[in-house]
C-alpha cells in the first residue's frame, strides 16, 4: 500500500473514543496490523489559542503534520485518530493535506444517550470540568447527529462492551481483512 489511511473515531464526550481506539489499536495488533494511533485532543492543547489561530485548527493541522510525516518515514500507512468532531465534512481537508491528497478516509460516529454520556462523564471529571463536558457533549452530540457525512459508520455504545464496539469499528475498516504487509518497511 503506497496511500495512507486513516480511521476517524469521533463522538460526543463521554462516548468512550479514546478507549475504543486503544481496544481498535489492541485488536489491529492482534491480527498484525501496522498501524499508529493519535489521540486528537492533544493535537492542539494550547493555553491561550493564538490569536490568528482562535479555534487552534492551524495548531492542530501543524501537529498531526509533523507526527504523520515521523509515522510514515517509518513506513506506516495507516492511523487510528480520535477526536470528537473529527469526522465532520471540514476535516477532511486537514487530513488531505498532513497524510496526503489520496488517503482513504474511514468515518466512525460513536454514539451515546445523554444518560450514558453523563454518567461516563461524572465518573471520567473528577476535577471541575463536569459541567462544561456535560453541556458541551450534548451539543456536539446535536452537531454531529445533523453534520456527519452520509459515508458515516454510526455504532452505538449504550449497554456495550468495549471490544464489542471496538470489533465493529475495525470491521468498518475492512484492515484486518485485506491483504497487507504485517510489518512496516525497516
Amino acid at each position: 500500500m503506497d496511500h495512507a489511511e486513516v480511521l476517524l473515531v469521533a463522538g460526543r464526550a463521554g462516548v468512550g473514543k479514546t478507549t475504543v481506539g486503544w481496544e481498535v489499536s489492541a485488536l489491529l495488533r492482534g491480527a498484525d496490523v501496522a498501524h499508529a494511533v493519535i489521540d486528537g485532543d492533544f493535537m492542539g492543547q494550547v493555553h491561550p489559542a493564538p490569536p490568528q489561530d482562535p479555534d487552534r485548527a492551524r495548531i492542530t493541522e501543524a501537529s498531526l503534520t509533523a507526527v504523520w510525516a515521523n509515522f510514515a518515514r517509518h513506513g506506516y500507512r495507516r492511523l487510528v485518530y480520535t477526536n470528537t468532531l473529527s469526522v465532520l465534512t471540514e476535516t477532511a481537508g486537514m487530513f488531505r493535506r498532513a497524510l496526503g491528497a489520496d488517503v482513504r478516509i474511514v468515518r466512525v460516529l460513536l454514539t451515546a444517550s445523554d444518560a450514558t454520556a453523563r454518567e461516563r462523564l461524572v465518573r471520567r471529571e473528577i476535577g471541575s470540568e463536569l459541567e462544561r463536558e456535560l453541556t458541551g457533549s450534548a451539543r456536539k452530540a446535536r452537531l454531529l447527529d445533523r453534520h456527519a457525512p452520509a459515508d458515516t459508520v454510526r455504532v452505538a455504545t449504550d449497554a456495550r462492551t468495549v471490544a464489542d464496539i471496538a470489533r465493529e469499528v475495525v470491521a468498518a475498516t475492512g484492515w484486518a481483512g485485506q491483504d497487507r504487509p504485517a510489518r512496516p518497511p525497516a
